[in-house]
């Protein structure tokens, strides 16, 4: 809710709990050091004895990323997906060490589960991504339906079908209780143009370029990675494919039989140096600007395989997701520094969102003919605009609700009504895939990065309360020292009293009430001469 990423939507029936999808977001730049941010789990610990299973609606990063999270904190639940949504699990808990004692299950549009009191049913939808399902959750008041990312497209590629209208219709006409709907392009007025009027132009560019191509999409956006893989036939080039996600993405493709790639088109990085410039396309990861994707290490020269040459076309098929967009700026720059053509945007019709525009919104609601509604996936803008639409689509004013993270919506036979909140603060994933790095840390990385650091140190004798050494004072990223030489003298005496006063006011001074006085003192004293307020960092020696 009030953001694009991190879907996690749970319905809870006396004591039992269907959750629908796990993501994560992508950090924005103001999160230092995160690689992304995930949901915070404590209600579904606490709970975890009523959790029945956790459903998937599709693959994508921000539905299925936080799963492994999850299941580290909870092992037991049991995990429905599509088959590609399941390929790409997988190898994330391969990856955390979990997979073995996860239970993984199969689900297709005709599955049915069923619990004590809960049953659940899928319908059939398209997105950007093959395998993409609704999911309706039936309770005794009704069944709530979570759309999950969907478009109309009616001309969908590699033979995925097209959505089942008519099973939309069905629950509608038995009865939808809440209706939870993708709210991604709900400031976008038109139809989103379907996969095939992308594929026709994607596969037009690739056939106009002469020298190498290098393809970058996200690696789960099978319909991008087989428009170029045929073009790439169609033309007589070979496919060099680099990121692991990427060959993970095209392996479980041609397992599953989505991809049709024959036996001497894909080739190494050295048969690949060795053809001539029109014979090669590249397909990589990192159209979103990562610095360790390999398009991101192919534009700085760090690639160990692949050099960027003069006369390279980089085709970036996605547009930047929010958070990402300076990245991928600053990768086109870099390529284009670098000699290359790039291509990207949606001028070049080499994208098209997954996401479906307002009439496509209204139509869900008309099929679903919900009690209630309420927009999800979406900033909070964009919220507001889907209960519009959904008003002018039948649903009554009263009847909308406009969320935001945690808020619990209770229904009863008497109506609906917000009924408090649950915990559901973001939480930290770092480098080094440890989650739950503190809010204070980032906040300290992002004071660090904005404003400097200032270090106090100095020896002092508690007993006789006095500063035996110091204070010495070190800047980073506040000021310079060689050329702040009377400030650096003022902030050693502003420290000095201080830390007098500070001795002088006990018989037994605590160290980290000295420290706090410094901090604070400190930290006024340099604002009201720079109006810049770094970090400090008193550091008290004391002699024994």
């Amino acid at each position: 809710m009030h953001e694009i990423g991190k879907n996690m939507y749970c319905v809870q029936y006396q004591d039992e709990i269907i959750i629908m999808d796990c993501g994560i977001k992508f950090p924005e730049d103001d999160l230092l050091g995160i690689n992304y941010v995930i949901s915070d789990y404590s209600y579904l610990i606490k709970n975890r004895k009523k959790i029945k299973a956790l459903v998937v609606s599709h693959g994508h990063e921000d539905h299925i990323g936080g799963i492994p999270f999850l299941l580290e904190k909870i092992p037991e639940i049991p995990v429905y997906a599509t088959p590609f949504a399941l390929s790409l699990i997988r190898g994330k808990l391969e990856e955390h060490g979990i997979l073995k004692t996860t239970e993984l299950h199969e689900e297709h549009e005709d599955t049915v589960l069923k619990f004590k009191k809960l049953s659940v049913s899928f319908f059939r939808t398209t997105h950007s991504i093959p395998d993409t399902l609704g999911i309706a959750v039936h309770t005794p008041l009704g069944a709530v339906v979570f759309t999950g990312d969907f478009k109309f497209d009616l001309t969908p590629v590699m033979n995925q079908p097209a959505p089942d209208f008519q099973k939309m219709a069905q629950l509608g006409k038995e009865g939808v209780l809440a209706l939870l709907s993708d709210s991604t392009n709900a400031e976008v007025t038109q139809f989103t143009k379907s996969e095939r009027f992308v594929a026709q132009s994607l596969h037009n560019i690739i056939t106009g370029i002469h020298g190498r191509i290098i393809f970058a999409t996200f690696a789960s956006n099978l319909y991008r990675v087989s428009t170029a893989i045929q073009a790439a036939i169609d033309i007589g080039r070979k496919v060099a494919i680099f990121g692991r996600s990427m060959e993970n993405g095209v392996a479980n493709g041609i397992d599953l039989g989505y991809l049709n790639v024959p036996k001497d088109l894909i080739v190494n990085a050295e048969e690949i140096n060795k053809l001539p410039p029109d014979k090669v396309m590249i397909l990589c990861t990192g159209s979103q600007g990562e610095p360790l994707a390999a398009l991101s290490r192919i534009a700085n020269g760090t690639h160990r395989q692949i050099t960027l040459q003069p006369g390279d076309t980089v085709i970036f098929s996605s547009n930047p997701i929010p958070g990402n967009t300076l990245s991928v700026n600053h990768l086109i720059n870099k390529l284009m520094e670098g000699g290359a053509n790039v291509i990207h945007g949606r001028v070049n019709n080499v994208h098209t969102s997954g996401h479906g525009g307002q009439e496509e919104l209204k139509m869900m609601v008309r099929l679903s003919k919900p009690k209630y509604m309420i927009p999800v996936h979406g900033e909070y803008r964009m919220q507001v605009i889907h209960t519009q639409l959904a008003q002018e689509a039948g649903v009554p004013a009263e009847n909308t609700f406009v969320l935001s993270n945690g808020e619990v919506v209770c229904f009863g036979p008497n109506g609906a009504r917000i009924a408090g909140r649950i915990p559901a603060g973001d939480v930290y994933v770092d480098t080094s895939g440890t989650a739950d790095v503190d809010n204070v840390v980032v906040h300290d990385r992002q004071i660090l990065s904005e404003e400097g650091l200032v270090v106090a140190v100095a020896t002092v004798d508690y007993k006789h309360k006095r500063v035996l050494a110091g204070p010495d004072i070190l800047s980073r990223g506040f000021v310079y020292m060689r050329e702040s030489t009377e400030l650096i003298n003022q902030v050693q005496k502003h420290v000095y009293h201080v830390l007098r006063n500070e001795m002088a006011k006990s018989d037994k001074p605590k160290e980290s009430d000295i420290k706090k006085a410094i901090s604070e003192n400190l930290s006024d004293f340099l604002y009201s001469k720079t109006e810049r307020r770094p970090m400090i960092l008193p550091i008290i020696i004391e002699k024994k």
